[in-house]
Protein backbone atom coordinates (compact mmCIF):
# COMPACT_ATOMS: atom_id res chain seq x y z
CA UNK A 1 0.00 0.00 0.00
CA UNK A 2 1.59 3.23 -1.20
CA UNK A 3 0.63 5.93 1.48
CA UNK A 4 2.59 9.35 2.81
CA UNK A 5 1.80 9.57 6.87
CA UNK A 6 1.78 13.40 7.70
CA UNK A 7 3.59 14.59 10.74
CA UNK A 8 0.73 15.60 13.11
CA UNK A 9 2.82 17.42 15.82
CA UNK A 10 1.22 17.49 19.28
CA UNK A 11 -2.96 18.04 19.16
CA UNK A 12 -3.23 19.48 22.39
CA UNK A 13 -5.82 21.55 24.75
CA UNK A 14 -5.38 22.99 27.89
CA UNK A 15 -5.69 19.36 29.35
CA UNK A 16 -4.90 16.97 26.62
CA UNK A 17 -2.57 16.34 24.38
CA UNK A 18 -1.87 13.59 21.94
CA UNK A 19 1.43 12.73 21.02
CA UNK A 20 2.15 10.70 17.89
CA UNK A 21 3.10 7.54 19.12
CA UNK A 22 3.63 5.29 15.74
CA UNK A 23 2.20 5.32 11.86
CA UNK A 24 1.88 1.45 10.61
CA UNK A 25 -0.34 -0.18 7.97
CA UNK A 26 -2.76 -1.74 10.40
CA UNK A 27 -3.74 -5.38 8.66
CA UNK A 28 -5.44 -6.84 11.67
CA UNK A 29 -8.91 -6.30 10.18
CA UNK A 30 -10.12 -7.39 6.45
CA UNK A 31 -8.78 -4.08 4.98
CA UNK A 32 -4.92 -2.70 5.86
CA UNK A 33 -5.41 0.76 6.48
CA UNK A 34 -2.74 3.90 7.36
CA UNK A 35 -3.31 4.02 11.38
CA UNK A 36 -1.87 6.40 13.42
CA UNK A 37 -1.64 5.62 16.78
CA UNK A 38 -1.35 7.99 19.66
CA UNK A 39 -0.74 8.56 23.08
CA UNK A 40 -3.30 10.68 25.45
CA UNK A 41 -1.85 12.63 27.87
CA UNK A 42 -2.44 15.60 30.76
CA UNK A 43 -0.89 18.70 28.96
CA UNK A 44 0.48 20.04 31.98
CA UNK A 45 2.14 16.99 33.73
CA UNK A 46 2.59 14.39 30.40
CA UNK A 47 0.79 12.15 32.80
CA UNK A 48 -0.46 8.97 30.65
CA UNK A 49 -4.42 9.32 29.98
CA UNK A 50 -5.43 6.54 27.19
CA UNK A 51 -5.11 6.64 23.37
CA UNK A 52 -6.85 7.45 20.17
CA UNK A 53 -6.05 5.76 16.94
CA UNK A 54 -7.00 7.36 13.48
CA UNK A 55 -7.68 4.79 10.45
CA UNK A 56 -7.34 6.31 6.90
CA UNK A 57 -9.80 4.82 4.30
CA UNK A 58 -13.30 3.84 3.51
CA UNK A 59 -13.62 0.51 3.03
CA UNK A 60 -17.03 -1.21 4.34
CA UNK A 61 -15.03 -3.22 7.29
CA UNK A 62 -13.91 0.25 8.72
CA UNK A 63 -17.28 2.38 8.09
CA UNK A 64 -19.29 -0.61 9.34
CA UNK A 65 -17.45 -2.07 11.98
CA UNK A 66 -14.53 -0.80 13.02
CA UNK A 67 -14.67 3.31 12.87
CA UNK A 68 -11.86 5.55 11.54
CA UNK A 69 -11.64 6.33 15.25
CA UNK A 70 -10.81 4.27 17.84
CA UNK A 71 -9.93 5.53 21.99
CA UNK A 72 -10.12 4.61 25.57
CA UNK A 73 -9.23 6.41 28.25
CA UNK A 74 -7.22 4.92 31.40
CA UNK A 75 -10.19 3.75 33.71
CA UNK A 76 -9.25 6.22 36.52
CA UNK A 77 -9.45 8.88 34.47
CA UNK A 78 -13.01 8.17 33.30
CA UNK A 79 -16.03 10.44 33.30
CA UNK A 80 -14.13 13.89 32.85
CA UNK A 81 -14.86 13.63 28.73
CA UNK A 82 -10.95 12.99 27.88
CA UNK A 83 -12.50 10.61 25.18
CA UNK A 84 -14.26 13.83 23.51
CA UNK A 85 -12.20 16.02 23.54
CA UNK A 86 -9.41 13.85 21.99
CA UNK A 87 -11.63 13.47 19.42
CA UNK A 88 -12.22 16.75 18.95
CA UNK A 89 -8.35 17.66 18.64
CA UNK A 90 -7.93 13.99 15.81
CA UNK A 91 -11.20 15.56 13.74
CA UNK A 92 -8.90 18.87 11.62
CA UNK A 93 -6.28 15.60 10.99
CA UNK A 94 -8.68 13.39 9.99
CA UNK A 95 -10.00 16.05 7.52
CA UNK A 96 -6.76 16.97 6.11
CA UNK A 97 -6.50 13.09 4.62
CA UNK A 98 -9.92 13.58 3.55
CA UNK A 99 -12.41 11.69 5.82
CA UNK A 100 -15.56 12.97 5.73
CA UNK A 101 -17.83 11.62 7.05
CA UNK A 102 -15.38 10.21 9.86
CA UNK A 103 -17.19 6.93 11.28
CA UNK A 104 -17.19 5.90 15.20
CA UNK A 105 -18.72 2.61 15.97
CA UNK A 106 -19.20 1.29 19.91
CA UNK A 107 -20.88 -1.27 21.43
CA UNK A 108 -24.86 -0.41 22.25
CA UNK A 109 -23.88 -1.31 25.91
CA UNK A 110 -20.93 1.02 25.87
CA UNK A 111 -22.88 3.99 27.18
CA UNK A 112 -19.58 5.84 27.82
CA UNK A 113 -18.49 6.17 24.12
CA UNK A 114 -22.57 6.79 23.37
CA UNK A 115 -22.19 9.73 24.86
CA UNK A 116 -18.99 10.49 23.82
CA UNK A 117 -20.16 10.32 19.93
CA UNK A 118 -23.24 12.20 21.04
CA UNK A 119 -21.06 14.93 23.19
CA UNK A 120 -19.15 15.32 19.44
CA UNK A 121 -22.58 15.97 17.81
CA UNK A 122 -22.24 12.55 16.00
CA UNK A 123 -25.27 10.97 14.08
CA UNK A 124 -26.38 7.70 15.34
CA UNK A 125 -26.99 6.33 11.32
CA UNK A 126 -28.43 2.70 12.92
CA UNK A 127 -27.24 0.01 15.44
CA UNK A 128 -26.19 -2.70 12.71
CA UNK A 129 -25.10 -7.04 13.81
CA UNK A 130 -21.66 -7.69 12.74
CA UNK A 131 -21.11 -11.04 10.45
CA UNK A 132 -18.91 -13.94 11.37
CA UNK A 133 -15.71 -14.29 9.86
CA UNK A 134 -15.01 -10.31 10.30
CA UNK A 135 -12.24 -9.33 12.74
CA UNK A 136 -15.04 -7.37 15.22
CA UNK A 137 -16.74 -10.37 15.21
CA UNK A 138 -13.43 -12.52 16.15
CA UNK A 139 -12.90 -9.90 18.98
CA UNK A 140 -16.30 -10.10 20.56
CA UNK A 141 -18.51 -7.79 18.94
CA UNK A 142 -21.74 -9.16 17.94
CA UNK A 143 -23.58 -5.38 17.57
CA UNK A 144 -22.10 -2.17 16.46
CA UNK A 145 -23.91 1.24 16.63
CA UNK A 146 -23.01 3.42 14.11
CA UNK A 147 -22.09 7.00 14.23
CA UNK A 148 -21.22 9.10 11.66
CA UNK A 149 -19.29 13.18 12.29
CA UNK A 150 -19.74 15.18 8.64
CA UNK A 151 -18.68 18.19 7.27
CA UNK A 152 -18.51 21.25 10.13
CA UNK A 153 -17.38 18.62 13.12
Amino acid sequence: MDFAFINPGDLADDDVCLRLDATEIDASGEEPLPTYRFKMENSKTGEHMGFINLRIGFGSNTTLYRGHIGYGVDEPLRGHGYAERACRLVLPFALQHGLNPVWITCNPDNIASRRTCERLGAELVETITVPEGTEAYRAGARIKCRYRIGTGY
